[in-house]
């Protein structure tokens, strides 16, 4: 008796919310090992875990940029990405082990988040290490210039949206954060 050589889609593996398919040769049902996997450019842009960097210069001395930076009172009037958002009951022990916390919302109430995590490093005016509550790690370098304080933050990127969408966010956030400094 031949055997008939059949091709079919098979769930091959769950990753980060993507369910990858691919097209193996099976024989009444057994399945063998396929040659090759190609993943689209996309797959691989999207799934590129190497960190994000963002960053501003904030014309105000270091001293005001730290304490906009840190102060809870501060963080609630700037940690949000659009105007149709707002940051609530935020804190912050701003210490080696210490945590931060803010609750960004949306005005309307039809959504919100906890942000938060542990500092890991604080070095006062130069630097604040932080990891949120999935692991991610996230860096802040603060940097005189002779246009003002260069403001650096690196982070670790989630699965869940695409790389341009956080990179976006996270900058429209910290161009928040310039404007509150610069006014305050």
């Amino acid at each position: 008796m031949t055997s008939r050589l059949h091709y079919g889609w098979y769930f091959v593996m769950f990753y980060d919310r993507f369910l990858l398919y691919m097209k193996v040769p099976f024989v009444h049902g057994v399945v063998f090992e396929p040659l090759q996997v190609s993943k689209s450019k996309e797959y691989h842009a999207f799934m590129n875990t190497d960190p994000i960097t963002i960053q501003t210069t904030v014309k105000a001395p270091m001293e005001k940029v730290w304490e906009c930076m840190n102060e809870p009172s501060h963080i609630e009037q700037w940690a949000f990405a659009s105007p149709d958002w707002e940051a609530k009951n935020a804190s912050n022990d701003l210490r080696v082990g210490g945590k931060l916390s803010t609750i960004m919302a949306a005005k309307d109430g039809s959504a919100s988040f906890e942000f938060g995590g542990t500092y890991t490093k604080v070095e006062e005016h130069a630097q604040i290490d932080y990891t949120l509550g999935d692991g991610r790690k996230v860096s802040i370098i603060f940097e005189q210039t002779p246009d003002g304080i260069k403001v650096t933050e690196t982070f670790d990127p989630e699965a869940q949206n695409s790389r341009e969408r956080q990179q976006s966010g996270w900058q429209a956030i910290l161009d928040n954060f310039k404007a509150h400094a610069e006014s305050h």
